[in-house]
């Protein structure tokens, strides 16, 4: 694992907000909370959370980077659904009310990792958010909102070898690469692939098992940041 930081209240207008540090890859998270919701969702009770994602100039290097106006890449596409269908999993929608979550992750740098970083530091600034929302309505505190705990991170084989939270070294010249997300101990999503060839089941168990052990470390680096008690647990 590289370190991983969480700098809560990053920003000073945004419900909530967050600075994800992996390593170099650095992303500002933010948590916009509107009293409304799609026209899909109008009159049924419910909340929604929606994520939008994108590389600022500077963030990467050989050359600068243009900004997404309009029409978005493929890729800022496919990573901000992954980062709406993680945070969704752990938020209930039915007690959020007819209320719309937006989270916004600007990755200020990168080096591999960024939809990971994106998700974690996301969940951060999501609990910060309604955190707040909760004492407004005298809920007692995020966790009222809250499903669980929500992290994600890389793993790879790379010359051979299991690596957990791949940097851009690692991450261009990876065999195997892939990316998990868990609400506690529950799978949300596994984005896994082959890139210069096959893997086994057995593989897989590895890299599984080592996406574990680096999800409890960043566990961890989520409650030591947003001060949450070792022993709290979030209802199931």
């Amino acid at each position: 694992m590289r370190d991983v930081q969480f700098q809560t209240s990053y920003l000073i207008h945004p419900a909530g907000s967050c600075l994800a540090s992996y390593g170099d890859t650095k992303v500002i998270c933010t948590v916009s909370l509107e009293d409304r919701v799609p026209s899909f969702l109008e009159g049924r009770g419910c909340g929604w959370l929606t994520a939008e994602y994108g590389m600022l100039p500077g963030s990467t290097g050989g050359g600068r980077k243009q900004r997404e106006i309009g029409k978005r890449d493929g890729r800022s596409t496919e990573i901000q659904r992954l980062i709406g269908r993680s945070l969704r999993a752990s938020v209930d929608m039915e007690k959020l009310g007819e209320r719309t979550l937006t989270v916004d992750c600007d990755v200020i740098q990168a080096d591999g990792g960024t939809r990971t970083a994106s998700v974690s530091g996301g969940w951060v600034a999501l609990y910060e958010a309604l955190s707040a929302l909760a004492e407004r309505e005298g809920r007692g505190g995020a966790d009222y909102y809250l499903k669980g705990q929500l992290a994600a991170v890389s793993v790879g084989i790379v010359d051979g070898q299991v690596v957990c939270d791949l940097d851009y070294a690692h991450d261009s010249r990876a065999e195997v690469d892939m990316n998990i997300v868990k609400l506690e101990e529950a799978f949300v999503e596994l984005q896994g692939t082959g890139e210069k060839g096959t893997f086994s089941s057995e593989q897989l168990a590895s890299l599984i098992a080592a996406a574990d052990e680096g999800l409890t470390f960043i566990f961890q680096k989520q409650r030591d940041a947003l001060k949450i008690d070792s022993g709290f647990t979030f209802r199931q």
